[in-house]
Order: structure tokens, then sequence, then C-alpha cells
């Protein structure tokens, strides 16, 4: 390509620069303005209250564990999904993205009628068990899990999908069985996919709301995780609530800076 050419490829239209520049306002003068309005002076005795730190310690063991629950189930949903041959294999995938656009409070109130205690498998749960999931810690990670397990599919199904199967083959001609082979050949190769599942998986269930707020409730100590607790914060204490915010941002930026190789390197 000459010279000329690069440079008119590389100039933006002016009718193109006004709104690119007013979307990139939008997006950053309200992150901004929380960084702004922050109380620095007040920041690290708020940070280390105990409200505070309740709440970051339950969402930080939600999210794990909802994590470990997504990758449990996750995992051999997207081999299935990337490996399998069956019948209505679009469809399924459709099923499990439905929770990406989905709005969270709907996911919320459809576990509530399933895992509810008169729901369809919660009255068992509760009559049999004497078990319930609703309001409590563990219906925070089932919400969570929820909304953040088709992150995780979708990321280690395209790993699948780009793994190359010859080293499977030659796994199989060597006599290895097929757990041994997916154990030792096939996650191996998939690594870096399941990691960034793994990373967007729990930031998506740490910054959860809508279907644990409908699901679990809001109890200090029980269900309030962050999200919630900047929500009741706005109520009380707004300096709490920018503070709790200040903590998911950081969050959000290390998931970001975590995976930015990955992308810039999928954009090349």
């Amino acid at each position: 390509m000459s010279r000329r050419g690069r440079s008119t490829s590389g100039r933006l239209p002016v009718v193109l620069l006004l709104p690119a520049l007013l979307g990139l306002a939008f997006l950053l003068v309200p992150l901004v303005g929380l960084l702004a309005e922050a109380p620095w002076s007040t920041l690290p005795r708020r940070l280390f209250s105990a409200e505070v730190w309740q709440a970051l310690r339950l969402s930080l063991v939600c999210a794990t564990a909802a994590t470990a629950m997504c990758v449990l189930l996750g995992v051999p949903l997207a081999w299935l999904l990337a490996r399998g041959e069956l019948p209505g294999r679009s469809v399924i995938r459709a099923f499990v993205t439905v929770p990406l656009v989905l709005p969270p409070v709907v996911g919320g109130v459809a576990l509530l009628l399933v895992l509810g205690r008169r729901g369809l498998v919660g009255q068992h749960l509760d009559t049999w068990f004497g078990f319930s999931l609703p309001f409590t810690t563990a219906g925070v990670v089932v919400a969570e899990a929820f909304v953040a397990m088709p992150f995780l599919v979708i990321s280690v199904e395209g790993a699948l999908r780009a793994a190359d199967p010859r080293y499977e083959e030659a796994a199989a001609t060597l006599g290895a069985g097929r757990w041994l082979t997916f154990r030792r050949v096939t996650l191996p190769s998939i690594a870096p996919g399941l990691v960034a599942g793994m990373v967007l998986c729990w930031a998506r269930a740490l910054g959860e709301f809508g279907a644990t707020i409908t699901f679990a409730g809001n109890f200090p100590g029980r269900t309030t995780t962050m999200p919630l607790a900047v929500y009741l914060a706005l109520e009380t204490d707004p300096d709490v609530a920018v503070v709790l915010s200040l903590v998911l941002l950081l969050v959000s930026v290390v998931v970001l800076a975590s995976l930015r190789e990955r992308w810039i390197s999928g954009l090349r």
C-alpha cells in the first residue's frame, strides 16, 4: 500500500470524530466523577471498617465458590458443545447463553420458582433433606453461578474449537484413555481459554446484583455482597458506597489488565 493510501485510511472523518469523542466521554466521565468524589482523606478508615470488610469477605468467598461451581459444570458442558455429536446442539448453545442477555432479576425469579421452598425442585429439597437455598449464603453462590457460567462456557468452548485435535488423536493411538487424554492433553492445551473464562466468570459473579437480591435477599453478614452493600449505603452513608464502588472498579481494572494480552492477540 502506498504512503498516500496509508495516510487516507488512518484519517478519521470529522463526522465520526465528534460522536467518537462523545462516546469516549460518556464512558470515562462517570468513572472520573467516582474518583473525584471519593473520600480520599478517610478512605483507609472506611475501607477497613466492619461493614465494608464483611461485604468484601462475603463477596470474595461467594464469587470464588460460584467460579468453582461453574468450572465443575461448565467445562464438561463446553466440551459437549465443542466436541459432542448430538442433535440440537445449536439450540442447547442458545439456552446456555440466555443468562448473558436475560435481566438478572428475571434469573433470580426463575431460580426462586425452581429452587424456592415451594419451587419445583426446592420443595423436595425442603421436604426430604430440610434444606432451603433462598435467602442463604449458598443461595448467593447459586445465583452468581447462574449468571456467570455462560462466560466460562463460551471461553472454554472457543478454546476447545481452536485446539489441534491431532494431539488428542496421537494420545489415543498411544493407548491413553479418554479421561487420561482429557486431563493430560486437552486441559493443558485449553488452559489459557480456561483461565480467561474463570477470570471473567469470577468478575461477573463478584459484581452480580439483580439475581442475588431476588433469590438470596439482602441480609448483612449472610447475603449482603458488595453490590448490595453499595445499594444500601447509598441511602445511609454515600461515602461508604463510593469506597465499595472503588473496590469493585479496581477489580474490574485488574481483570481487564490480566486479559489484555489475550484480547489483543485475538484481534491481530
